[in-house]
């Protein structure tokens, strides 16, 4: 299945990533970016290079530490794909040249003012199969100060899902809510962000994860109304609904999207 939660993991506590996978993420992401001090890299490689020989973790590498990173990483049997901070095109090229003969998945992280100029690019880039998006990055490089429903970013946000449905990729990833305690503000912030047209978030504790699962899942509600419009349609391409409204192609675009994000034994 496809993501809904990707949880942050810091490279070099080893116990930590050891505990991660019961804590209920559809996605652990090893990092070696953010949570990791410089001089404790080189020790968080060889901790995650060890948790990939059992484990399965995406991995977060530095943007100028890619031949490092991914010289520790790439040959392990546990390597759910890398994701790639201040993705830009030439950054990506760097980081497809170095996984040269390994197949690999890539989530780009928009962080640079450079990247959203070259959005398409980064989209189209090869091994990319998800945008994401890091607003604390942008909104430091752009001079923003986002208020507390972040309206200031939203264009971007848009700008990343309608690349990401142009290029044919997954629905984007939304950024991490820094607030960890406040599980009400994340089920807001976390509604917003599938009305906007993400489908996914990041996580920095387990708390936050039951609370992005569930928004990121339709509801028994949502799953019949599916059910019923493509019934109601069936061969017929346009119908009406129990209230007189439309049912047309797009309905069933939308159905089915709801129908594919419907998970099992979770």
């Amino acid at each position: 299945m496809i993501p809904r939660s990707y949880l942050y993991v810091p490279g070099d506590q080893p116990d930590k990533l050891a505990r991660a996978a019961g804590r209920g993420a559809d996605a652990l992401i090893a990092d070696l970016e953010d949570a990791v001090a410089p001089r404790h890299r080189p020790a968080a490689r060889a901790a995650v290079a060890a948790h990939l020989a059992t484990g399965t973790a995406w991995v977060r590498i530095n943007a100028d530490a890619v031949a490092d990173d991914l010289a520790a990483v790439a040959g392990t049997p546990g390597l759910a794909g890398i994701v790639v901070p201040k993705a830009e095109p030439e950054l990506l090229a760097e980081v497809d040249h170095a996984l040269a003969g390994v197949d690999v998945p890539v989530l780009a992280l928009l962080e640079t003012a450079r990247g959203l100029r070259r959005l398409d690019a980064v989209a189209d880039s090869p091994r990319v199969v998800r945008l994401g998006i890091g607003e604390a990055d942008l909104a430091g490089e752009l001079n923003l100060r986002p208020g507390p429903d972040r309206e200031e970013l939203w264009p971007i946000r848009s700008d990343v899902v309608v690349a990401s449905a142009a290029a044919g990729l997954l629905p984007p990833v939304g950024p991490v809510h820094t607030a960890v305690r406040d599980l009400s503000a994340l089920a807001d912030t976390t509604e917003r962000l599938l009305r906007q047209g993400f489908r996914a978030r990041t996580a920095i504790t387990p708390a936050q994860l039951p609370t992005i699962n569930a928004v990121f899942t339709p509801t028994e509600e949502e799953i019949a109304a599916a059910h019923r419009a493509l019934a109601r349609l069936g061969d017929n391409g346009v119908a009406v609904d129990d209230d007189g409204r439309l049912l047309d192609p797009a309905v069933v675009r939308a159905a089915r999207e709801v129908l594919g994000r419907v998970r099992t034994g979770s």
